[in-house]
This record gives C-alpha cells, sequence and structure tokens, in this order.
C-alpha cells in the first residue's frame, strides 16, 4: 500500500472517508471507479486520487454515487453520522 506523499486538500469533505472505507471494504481505486461508472460517473484514476487527497470538489451526483457504490450513507461521508 502505497503511502500518501501530499498533506490533505481542503476541496472537499469527503475524501477521508472516502478512502477510510474503500480500504475497510478492501476496494481498490479500480474497483470503485468501475462501481462509479456503472453509476454513471466516469471519473479517472486521478481524479479519484486528488478527490480521496481532498484535492478536488466533488458534485452532488458524484456524492451520491460514491455513498451508494461505498455502501455508506451521504451523511456518513459528510461526517454527520458515525
Amino acid at each position: 500500500m502505497r503511502i500518501r506523499q501530499q498533506s490533505l486538500g481542503d476541496r472537499n469533505i469527503i475524501g477521508k472517508r472516502v478512502e477510510q472505507r474503500r480500504k475497510a471494504i478492501k476496494l481498490k481505486q479500480k474497483e470503485l471507479l468501475d462501481q462509479l461508472k456503472v453509476r454513471g460517473v466516469d471519473l479517472n484514476s486521478s481524479g479519484l486520487s486528488k478527490l480521496e487527497g481532498q484535492l478536488r470538489r466533488v458534485t452532488d451526483y458524484e456524492l451520491v454515487a460514491i455513498a451508494d457504490a461505498l455502501g455508506v450513507s451521504v451523511n456518513w461521508l459528510l461526517g454527520i453520522d458515525d
């Protein structure tokens, strides 16, 4: 497993939780990207890395699809629910 080289950005608040959940369910980035594509979100590996690193913004469509693909609520991703 690679360790993040850059510090987290400030462009979104869900990136850290996306990465945390993805790793907890042992899902590779490529597998998450495939699941997002099925849900209508066309994101590449660079975009997902930037999202997880909080270096890019997240659209509402992406937020809903990511929550669904990871089996969590939007509120959990936003840090509202634990």
